[in-house]
């Protein structure tokens, strides 16, 4: 028996009982992550059997692009322009001293670890999973300010993350001698270029897309597929030219909308019917990857998984959001919901297909149970930590931070 029929019957019978699960704190990917290393106990011949980690990761840079770019096509700009200064801080100060944080815990607990080595499990665990976090953003008990600032971070971050862990690679290859200026090109190649994409493809494809429909060219039928073929062209588009696909998918789902405001609402439909599929095949092979690497797991690993996912995370939040006027409880808020997830799975498997390292296993180990822990925690406390945080937000003045602009604007 492969993967493949299991996973396939695993969706049909979650969805017999998705309505009834969705009222609960078990999450989508909390059972697909937990069928996969379960399956494991059901069908011992699958543990030997070779997981293909290029197909691996293909479907997961798939679906964290459709992701990226759905997530980015509903943020409404005029509330984004408005609260551009809480992303700038978690995309600046947040991240930058996230890494530093992370690097200088893995020297720490892990002394056979180099400088570059212990930068590279920084990186990959810097960016936040904007598919885990999905119930925060989409949640009304939020502030939408709160929500759309956590919602771009996480659309963001993990091209943020590219140029870095690149950088830290090259530099764990051959050392510090001859790439003094390597961070500033990954970072022209991979940000730059990948803004550029995602701007071209989305502003085109937007027009084109907002004429046909103006026009009533296009069948609605093949609208939905007419939106989501543009984040798949960022794919192909951004590997030429060397650029990062994160960024341009996110990109291009924010100037899509100039042309076509609509297509935050076509995009989401396919992402919560087809594109779905992709992130719970990641998820589920995750769980059995996760399964046969569980003997290899130990304290000092479980020790920087839960500092990644706490003080590493939330120290740097409050550092960036520091005279901002936010509340304490939304300061905590936003520092603990930083889920790690689809892009730390989707940079570990990067690093995993280049790496030559001897500390390799340590990185990949750690990457694993980091993700393995947040999927749980973040997964389980979402829905009672809204339930707090409103009743927080709910006793504070007219005058808070948080109150200001909760509200989308009429649209114009």
């Amino acid at each position: 028996m492969t993967l493949l029929p299991i996973f396939i019957a695993l969706i049909f019978l979650y969805s017999l009982v998705s309505a009834r699960l969705e009222r609960t704190v078990v999450t989508a990917p909390i059972v697909f992550t937990a069928a996969g290393m379960l399956i494991l106990l059901f069908v011992p011949e699958l543990r030997g059997r070779k997981v293909d980690l290029e197909l691996f990761l293909t479907i997961a840079e798939v679906g964290l692009v459709l992701l990226l770019f759905t997530d980015a096509s509903r943020t409404d700009l005029k509330i984004l322009k408005n609260i551009r200064n809480l992303p700038v801080r978690l995309l600046t100060t947040g991240m930058l001293s996230t890494i530093a944080l992370g690097t200088l815990g893995a020297l720490l607990i892990f002394p056979e670890l180099s400088l570059w080595e212990a930068g590279i499990l920084a990186a990959i665990l810097a960016p936040t999973d904007a598919g885990l976090g999905q119930i925060i953003v989409n949640s009304p008990r939020v502030p939408m300010k709160i929500r759309q600032a956590l919602n771009v971070e996480a659309g963001l971050n993990d091209g943020l993350s590219v140029p870095f862990l690149l950088f830290f690679m090259a530099m764990a290859e051959t050392g510090a001698g001859s790439h003094g200026a390597s961070l500033t090109r990954f970072i022209v190649e991979q940000l730059g270029f990948g803004a550029f994409v995602g701007i071209g493809v989305g502003v085109v494809g937007g027009w084109l897309l907002g004429l046909a429909h103006r026009r009533e060219w296009v069948a609605e039928s093949w609208l939905q597929l007419g939106v989501v073929t543009l984040p798949v062209l960022c794919v192909p588009v951004s590997e030429s030219v060397g650029a990062s696909m994160f960024i341009a998918a996110f990109v291009a789902g924010l100037a899509v909308q100039v042309g076509f405001p609509e297509a935050g609402r076509h995009s989401v439909e396919f992402a919560e019917e087809w594109g779905q599929l992709f992130n719970l095949a990641v998820f589920f092979l995750f769980g059995v990857l996760a399964a046969r690497a569980w003997q290899g797991f130990n304290a000092s690993l479980a020790l920087y998984a839960v500092l990644s996912l706490t003080v590493v995370r939330m120290l740097p939040v409050a550092i960036a959001l520091w005279g901002t006027r936010l509340s304490r409880g939304t300061v905590l808020f936003m520092g603990w919901f930083g889920p790690r997830g689809l892009a730390s799975i989707v940079l570990g498997l990067v690093y995993l297909q280049e790496a030559q390292q001897a500390a390799a296993p340590v990185i990949r180990l750690a990457v694993m149970l980091t993700v393995f822990f947040s999927i749980f925690a973040h997964g389980l406390s979402a829905v009672p930590g809204m339930g707090l945080y409103a009743r927080k937000i709910a006793a504070l003045g007219a005058g808070a931070p948080e109150r200001e602009e909760t509200e989308a604007p009429p649209a114009g």
